[in-house]
């Protein structure tokens, strides 16, 4: 069940930095976001620069720059980030990284699908405003 959500370390990284940018008041850069990450500065510029790209974020340069939410907290949901990084989530199938089962006559019944609605339910209603506030 490791793999149950199958989220990439870029993946976390990316949905970390969008909630802590998202509270702060001020652009901030790569650097001071590794430090709270505990991340490699090179990785966490990558997820960043991909965010940029994918319009979740806008960079701002010289001394007093960094990175800015794109649109308002309020706005951007998990799922938003979820899908720079990964391929779409499933909206059906099994969440395990390989099925045993060929989802027929599943030992679990229907937690698996419980969970990955659940999981699909969450990423697409919550926000940065309310991840940040859990």
């Amino acid at each position: 069940m490791a793999n149950l959500l199958k989220l990439s370390e870029a993946t976390a990284l990316g949905l970390h930095a969008m909630v802590i940018i998202g509270q702060q008041g001020a652009p901030i850069s790569a650097a001071p976001m590794a430090q709270t990450l505990c991340a490699s500065e090179a990785h966490v510029f990558k997820v960043l620069q991909q965010l940029v790209r994918a319009g979740l974020l806008r960079s701002k340069r010289g001394p007093h720059g960094g990175y800015v939410l794109a649109r308002p907290a309020t706005e951007i949901v998990l799922m938003d980030v979820y899908n720079v990084f990964e391929e779409p989530m499933r909206k059906d199938g099994c969440l395990f990284s390989e099925s045993v089962c060929g989802n027929v006559n599943c030992v679990l019944g229907s937690l698996v699908e419980d969970v990955r609605m659940k999981v699909v339910e969450h990423f697409s209603t919550v926000t940065l405003e309310q991840a940040a506030r859990k």
